[in-house]
């Protein structure tokens, strides 16, 4: 690169954001950025928590699941169903569960859904809930960054007037470096946390549509076989 003397200066420029970089940004850009920093800590624990539940806990193979159970029920042995079904503690387990055990109580129809039903309404909420705060915590975190910015640069507009010039640089420096920090740190914080919320709830979906299917076809199931599950 040329400059007005005709001398060559190199100038390299690195696009790579360090550690070190991600660290001075935090601290040029206190106090909001200690406040996004808090905010995705909580957003990461939620995650990493319905990851577990979602994925590993609540998962089930359902046609595996679906197959086993119909066999048992068609074969008129409830109790080798319930057995397979406390193999895991698992929401469609504990579900389809209640109304198995409703039949072998010789309870009707209607005691059998409203069983399952109870159980569902003990359950959905085990698989629901705390996944909605992905996403107000990717929302605050994006407002917090843009608070950041518009006070970083209300400081950087107060630099420019009244202030006395040898101190003004400083201050300037310090709104731009809030602004443009809290605001980065923000969106750092807001796109997983989205991104984790929308992964999250369509697992969230599946399960439940899940529970949905293999209650209503195990029901039906057991309504055409209620000859070899006589009713009190």
């Amino acid at each position: 690169m040329a400059d007005g003397t005709g001398l060559t200066t190199d100038v390299q420029i690195s696009h790579a954001l360090t550690m070190s970089d991600l660290m001075l940004a935090i601290r040029e850009g206190a106090p909001w950025t200690y406040l996004i920093l808090i905010i995705g800590v909580f957003a990461l624990v939620i995650f990493v928590e319905r990851l577990y539940v979602l994925y590993f806990k609540a998962s089930v193979d359902k046609e595996r699941f679906l197959s086993t159970v119909q066999r048992a029920i068609v074969a008129g042995d409830l109790n080798s169903a319930v057995n397979y079904c406390n193999d895991r503690n698992a929401p469609l387990n504990n579900i389809v569960k209640a109304g198995l055990i409703a039949v072998m109580n010789k309870g009707s129809n209607e005691d059998i859904q409203t069983s399952m039903d109870v159980a569902a309404l003990r359950e959905v909420p085990v698989i629901e809930r705390r996944t909605p705060f992905l996403s107000l915590f990717g929302n605050i975190a994006t407002l917090v960054g843009l608070l950041a910015t518009i006070v970083g640069l209300i400081i950087s507009f107060k630099a420019v007037a009244g202030v006395d010039p040898a101190a003004k640089a400083g201050i300037l420096s310090f709104g731009v470096a809030q602004a443009m920090n809290g605001t980065m740190l923000g969106l750092v914080v807001a796109i997983p946390s989205l991104l984790g919320y929308a992964l999250l709830a369509a697992k969230t979906q599946k399960i439940l549509d899940h529970i949905q299917e293999v209650s209503v076809s195990t029901l039906n199931l057991i309504i055409q076989n209620r000859d070899k599950f006589p009713i009190r």
